[in-house]
């Protein structure tokens, strides 16, 4: 794989397209009335944190990546706060939202890291 851009090659990065790809399979399992509502809010966090750790490596000091980190962290939040609302309308399995919940922990404590790193 040709890596060209300085997001490609962090970890974070990386983390939050697997996280995408899990947060895509639960959001096609959620009802139709759901489509423009909570499926779209899910999954709009979960590709926002990939974007923003995209946008915030190229060409920014430390302080303004360490922004866009900050922005990710909160779309980090935001997966979760969905991922409690699909559970207690019984959208999700409690083994899904367990599953879901734990990536999220993880990429949360990976996002906190990198942005401690780069104070």
């Amino acid at each position: 794989m040709l890596v060209a851009f300085k997001f490609e090659k962090l970890e974070v990065w990386q983390l939050s397209l697997e996280y995408v790809d899990l947060i895509y399979e639960i959001s096609n399992h959620l009802p139709a009335k759901e489509q423009y509502n909570l499926k779209t809010q899910m999954t709009r966090s979960a590709t926002s944190i990939s974007l923003n750790v995209a946008e915030g490596s190229t060409g920014q000091t430390d302080l303004e990546f360490s922004r866009f980190i900050g922005i990710a962290i909160r779309s980090c939040i935001e997966v979760i706060a969905c991922l409690h609302l699909a559970k207690r309308g019984s959208y999700i399995s409690k083994k899904i939202f367990d599953q879901a919940y734990e990536f999220g922990e993880k990429m949360f404590a990976k996002l906190q890291a990198l942005r401690k790193k780069l104070k």
